[in-house]
């Protein structure tokens, strides 16, 4: 069975958007995964077909209300197993770990927020993930919702070329990635490190895990910290 995701959204015809193209989009119309989207409109209320209400306590901006965002996923939610994720600046920040446990299933259900959120007791019925891409704010959860659909899509089985460009990436084993260079070997005075045209594949291998560590204590040194720590169990175990 292929990779299924299903989207809540106040604009469907924002997707696929830009996975329509390149591996993702090939990946669709060989039908590696599949894209249905819930259009939350259909069940607002009044002539208007509204979909939120000022806040209580008051306050700028409104809120999606709970009883019309329950009767979408009362009407749409998958009887699966897939995990139901919600996009939000107060989410868990999405990590690699994240895109591997999500491909590793059946797919996603995702609900895009807008305005100021959606009425918090939705997440007292539900079994919601708050999910954030970083923090910073968007107009609404489409465009993280695209963000996470690209991070999984592109790990799916036979999407990619090589299952091991994945394997090499960063984040893959808690360091950002190594530097890449390819041809011209030579070009306006900046040369290609001599080791990666040694053939020495265990030195090149040494030379790839020294930069991978060396750019990832230099650059994130959070993700430095916690690789040392894995590294550190691992030793004492």
């Amino acid at each position: 069975m292929c990779w299924q995701i299903e989207l809540l959204t106040l604009f469907p015809e924002m997707f696929p958007g830009f996975l329509e193209f390149s591996l993702a989009g090939k990946a669709l119309k060989e039908e590696k995964w599949t894209l249905k989207t819930h259009d939350l409109r259909q069940f607002g209320h009044g002539k208007h077909k509204a979909v939120d209400d000022t806040p209580f306590g008051g306050g700028a901006g409104m809120v999606i209300r709970v009883d019309i965002l329950d009767a979408a996923l009362q009407a749409t939610l998958p009887q699966d197993d897939r995990p139901v994720v919600y996009f939000s600046p107060r989410g868990r920040v999405l990590q690699q770990k994240d895109i591997l446990r999500f491909v590793s299933g059946s797919g996603l259900y995702c609900i895009c927020g807008r305005y100021e959120g959606i009425d918090n007791r939705i997440f007292q019925k539900y079994s919601i993930e708050e999910i954030s891409i970083g923090d910073y704010i968007l107009s609404g959860g489409e465009p993280a919702a695209l963000v996470l659909m690209d991070a999984c899509i592109r790990l799916l089985p036979g999407v990619m070329g090589s299952d091991a460009s994945g394997e090499e990436e960063s984040f893959s084993k808690g360091l950002l990635e190594y530097p890449h260079y390819t041809k011209p070997a030579k070009w306006q005075g900046y040369d290609v490190p001599e080791i990666l045209l040694s053939g020495h594949h265990g030195a090149i291998a040494a030379w790839r895990q020294e930069q991978a560590e060396m750019v990832t204590r230099m650059r994130r040194p959070d993700l430095w910290d916690s690789y040392q720590r894995n590294s550190n169990l691992k030793n004492n175990d």
